[in-house]
């Protein structure tokens, strides 16, 4: 594509308009100091020196650059680049004056040149910028679109100032709008109105016909950010997310983002519970806590560790992770006694070891297989720590007198499709029949999926969001239940202080939310456009259901003195029929094909289903 005649010939066509323009301004200058009337042998000295002082000009201006660049981006460099050109120009000039014997030029007359030349060049430069920024697009208003930016803050400033100088842009910035109510009586700043608050956007939008808001990440907070989001969509205005200067900036390879509030991506507010009735089954006693080390079993930790137990025994496999949460937890407690014991609940003589020493008051059960794709490819390994270890801390806790024992489920055990959901389910069954005959207070918790843990779909895309995708969603049918870390262990604490024995809580965590949309909400919400990360469909794996259920057919939900929650009645189960089952999924001769059917086709509703599961002929 050949350049278009201007562009191809502009340097030229710059030296002559400023030829022209140093001529006027030396012409104007003699003029000034003459007062309009210039003596005649001055008249001959301004003829003879006009051609030498022009040249002169245009070589300096030429060498230091001012001929150069776009005038329609002209900044404050640029006019402090026009005034070091003119300082140079006046002083070339006058030593080419002060050397020379045969003509003598007025000093005032150099002057004058330099202050004309300096306002001239730099006000036509400016004129410039103003019709390209504010003149042309009025004139050609269908092609740009009014905007807005969100904040008061000089990173905005400098963004709607950005946008206004760059005359490609669409855009035409009206003005800003403020966030809190402490700067809502500012009529402008940096030469752009504020049109109102935030909190009246409805009538900001209406009144100056915003078809575009911006607003940089980091500005606002998850939650705020959301309500943006929600009012621009019903409001018809399209919201940018743009990243920082610095992050505009960076060479990293990562694409810039803000960080997510998991809570931002719960769509509903977090439940709050009443842990004032769990200081008297906390504070002072032995608190174990199995599966310490992970994600729900460390937050536990963190919760109990405010009701000041008087020894807080952690129990899990992986030492590291032990190590880490026992530092933490000094740090925050050092008062508190605290037992690390590194141990697999998949040994029985071990747990009964431990249970002996330690004789613990509560227990919370938190370790478990939880990953859906694996336990498939790892069925004997779901069964022996799901089921098998499950089975040896219940035993232990009824053996040594717990006075209450919590062990946390899945909604993945209501009508379990997968291999990990039916051990789950059959884990609940077990803590079932022992509750019945027990002392202590067996009951069970089931949990929807909790942002923000290990294996939780929120660090993959994040790290996806961040390599600039794609995001990979299995489905966008699929939908699941979904609570915080912090809300889910909570829940079990509040479950133990209400829980009698026998019991199988829920939580109420509102409607259940789109995976898909839950993608496009970290992507927003960490400061990118909504179809700036692909977002691509890998189908459904083994073992995932498209939705979760917190109870089957056959399970009554019901309302608790907790708001938030529920619990669900079940049928009895025969003890016979879930220790069969068990004996069955735990015997050397079954093998992990068995096991599989046996657990797929259980489910839980009923002892004959229970039977057949594991004594089909084979």
């Amino acid at each position: 594509m050949k350049d278009h005649p201007i562009v191809r010939y502009r340097l030229p066509l710059l030296v002559v308009a400023h030829t022209l323009l140093f001529a006027g301004t030396y012409a104007l200058a003699f003029l000034l100091r003459f007062d309009l009337s210039i003596p005649d042998h001055y008249y001959i000295a301004f003829c003879v020196t006009m051609p030498v002082i022009v040249t002169l000009k245009t070589v300096i201006f030429l060498a230091t650059g001012q001929l150069h660049g776009w005038w329609r981006i002209v900044s404050f460099r640029d006019l402090i680049g026009i005034v070091h050109a003119c300082v140079i120009s006046f002083l070339a000039i006058a030593s080419a004056g002060y050397f020379s014997n045969s003509i003598s030029i007025p000093r005032s007359v150099l002057l004058f040149d330099a202050i004309f030349t300096l306002l001239f060049v730099g006000g036509l430069r400016s004129a410039w910028r103003l019709f390209f920024e504010f003149i042309r697009p009025r004139l050609v208003a269908d092609r740009y679109r009014p905007a807005a930016l969100v904040g008061l803050d000089d990173e905005t400033v400098f963004l709607a100032s950005q946008i206004q100088s760059h005359g490609r842009l669409p855009l035409r910035i009206v003005g800003l709008i403020s966030i809190d109510n402490t700067n809502v009586t500012r009529k402008s700043i940096g030469g752009f109105n504020v049109l109102g608050h935030l909190s009246a956007l409805e009538s900001v939008v209406r009144n100056h016909d915003l078809r575009k808001i911006l607003v940089h990440t980091e500005l606002l907070p998850g939650k705020v950010m959301r309500e943006l989001m929600e009012s621009c969509k019903h409001l018809g205005v399209d919201l940018r997310i743009v990243p920082q200067f610095e992050h505009r900036m960076s060479g990293a390879s990562r694409i810039p983002t803000r960080e997510i509030d998991i809570e931002d991506l719960l769509r509903r507010e977090p439940a709050r519970l009443d842990l004032e009735n769990i200081r008297d089954l906390i504070q002072g006693n032995t608190i174990l806590v199995t599966g310490a080390g992970g994600s729900i079993g460390s937050e536990i930790c963190r919760q109990l560790i405010a009701f000041r137990p008087g020894r807080l025994v952690l129990l899990g496999r992986g030492e590291n992770r032990i190590y880490h949460i026992e530092k933490e937890l000094q740090a925050i407690a050092p008062a508190t006694e605290l037992a690390t014991m590194i141990a697999d609940i998949r040994d029985r003589e071990r747990m009964e070891e431990v249970f002996g020493h330690y004789k613990p008051d509560v227990v919370f059960h938190a370790a478990a297989h939880k990953h859906v794709p694996l336990m498939e490819r790892n069925i004997g390994e779901a069964i022996v720590n799901n089921v098998i270890g499950t089975c040896n801390v219940v035993d232990a806790s009824h053996r040594y007198n717990v006075a209450k024992f919590v062990m946390i489920s899945s909604d993945k055990a209501v009508r379990p499709t997968s291999v990990m959901g039916a051990t789950k389910r059959v884990a609940e069954m077990y803590v079932s029949i022992i509750s019945s005959q027990s002392s202590t207070q067996f009951m069970s918790v089931r949990f929807g999926n909790v942002l923000g843990s290990a294996g939780s779909v929120v660090p993959l895309f994040k790290k996806q969001i961040e390599q600039g995708g794609p995001i990979t969603v299995t489905d966008e049918r699929m939908t699941r239940f979904f609570m915080t870390i912090p809300e889910a262990s909570q829940l079990v604490l509040q479950a133990a202080s209400m829980g009698k024995g026998g019991e199988l809580f829920v939580l109420d965590m509102g409607k259940p939310i789109k995976i898909v949309d839950l993608a496009r909400d970290m992507v927003r919400l960490s400061g990118l456009p909504e179809d700036a990360i692909e977002i691509v469909f890998s189908g459904i794996r083994p073992g995932e259901k498209l939705y979760e259920e917190l109870a089957d057919a056959h399970g009554d939900i019901r309302r608790t003195a907790h708001e938030k929650i529920m619990s669900v009645d079940r049928s009895e189960q025969d003890e016979s029929s879930v220790r069969g089952l068990i004996d069955f999924l735990s015997s050397p001769a079954t093998s992990e094909q068995d096991a599989r059917e046996a657990l797929l086709s259980l489910d839980g509703t009923s002892n004959q289903s229970i039977e057949s599961s594991f004594a089909r002929p084979k």
